[in-house]
């Protein structure tokens, strides 16, 4: 069975996770610069089945749009013409990065640790994409 695969893109870092074969599991998988998210997913994709991606969508608390989301939106359509048969479902991340980082405080790294902001990129993913499959079922 092929993985789906989420990513919570950001204006400097990416994070993404994956899924297990089965769609069981979502795991974070690395984070990478943006600027190299396209090329990054052509080596993967060439190596691994997909079956879709899950991209975050930033929002206000009131559900509007957030700041960040005219660039998640370039994003996306960039997406689209590099990966023209990948289906792409959009999902609203709204505290993610707040969770990932609890995530981290509970899990007991210290407070350097915590500060790498590629793990708490890597951990919203992940947390997105569970959510994700949490919901599908």
């Amino acid at each position: 069975m092929p993985r789906i695969l989420a990513i919570d893109y950001g204006i400097k870092r990416t994070g993404i996770a994956v899924t297990d074969e089965m769609q069981m599991i979502a795991f974070g998988l690395t984070t990478i610069a943006s600027e190299t998210a396209i090329a990054f997913l052509k080596d993967y994709f060439s190596k691994e089945k997909v079956e879709r991606v899950i991209v975050g969508e930033p929002k206000q608390m009131d559900g509007t749009p957030s700041q960040s989301a005219e660039l998640i939106n370039n994003f996306v359509v960039k997406f689209q013409k590099a990966f023209p048969g990948m289906p792409v479902e959009r999902v609203d991340e709204r505290f993610t990065s707040k969770m990932a980082f609890q995530t981290m405080i509970d899990s007991g790294l210290n407070k350097k640790q915590r500060q790498n902001k590629a793990l708490v990129d890597e951990i919203a993913a992940t947390i997105m994409l569970q959510d994700y499959l949490h919901y599908k079922k």
